[in-house]
């Protein structure tokens, strides 16, 4: 049956935040709303335990949907829930809910007012965010700036809102899936090439300021920070390069 809304949030070892209740934060705010929605909850090959926690959830809960996946990154895991989504809008929510998903409130209001995207910025508050971070983080923004998307403030922030077609036709182009998958929870820059695709076409587009707060209790998600930083980079040089090139004509 088809949703208003399919809330997808991916997951790769992410014990900590579960058992922190997390997942019962977004269903008790979902119960309260109006419109219909799915939860779409696709796992990367979690090996801390967070498949057992999320099969014993799910169980009864017929709006909430498992993905088991192999390995792949974090983009693989959320392509696979994008395939299966049958909401008019599909929104990115992380695990952690660092943007609380009541945070949805600020995004309907441009939907219902004809945005088919609309994506949350973290501001520059941002609190309990590492320091290194907060270092890197206006580089990157700078850097990618420079090349392209120069009008959005914040390409990472994982609370975005898409049209369900929009976001499906932008998914054939990407080439972040024409790449070997990953070993690890790869996250990298593939928001900004999402977004490079998707913004192309010029759809009816807003960036929102969302409440965000570093609350990730994850231990086991072996990211490495200057790595996974020099991916970026390169992705977004890649990106640029692509559309240069007409890749994504």
């Amino acid at each position: 049956m088809k949703q208003y809304l399919s809330i997808i949030i991916p997951c790769y070892n992410e014990l900590e935040n579960l058992k922190r209740g997390v997942l019962v934060e977004v269903e008790n705010f979902l119960k309260k709303q109006e419109f219909s929605w799915e939860v779409i909850i696709s796992d990367d090959a979690s090996t801390d335990g967070s498949r057992e926690f999320i099969t014993e959830f799910t169980r009864n809960r017929p709006g909430f949907i498992f993905l088991k996946n192999h390995k792949g990154g974090k983009a693989f895991a959320i392509k696979s829930a994008v395939e299966i989504a049958t909401g008019q809008f599909v929104l990115f929510a992380d695990m952690d809910q660092s943007t609380p998903i009541s945070e949805f409130k600020k995004i309907k209001t441009f939907l219902d007012q004809g945005a088919l995207v609309v994506i949350g910025s973290r501001g520059f508050k941002r609190e309990n965010f590492p320091i290194i971070r907060k270092i890197a983080s206006p580089a990157f923004l700078l850097f990618r700036r420079l090349l392209i998307l120069r009008s959005i403030k914040d390409t990472q922030c994982g609370f975005k809102c898409f049209q369900a077609n929009v976001l499906k036709q932008a998914f054939k182009k990407l080439y972040v899936f024409k790449r070997q998958r990953g070993s690890g929870w790869r996250v990298g820059a593939w928001d900004v090439e999402l977004l490079f695709v998707v913004l192309k076409n010029n759809p009816p587009f807003e960036e929102v300021t969302v409440d965000w707060s570093d609350t990730d209790t994850s231990t086991s998600k072996q990211r490495k920070f200057i790595h996974e930083s020099i991916e970026m980079l390169k992705e977004v040089v890649r990106v640029r390069l692509n559309n240069v090139l007409g890749k994504y004509d």
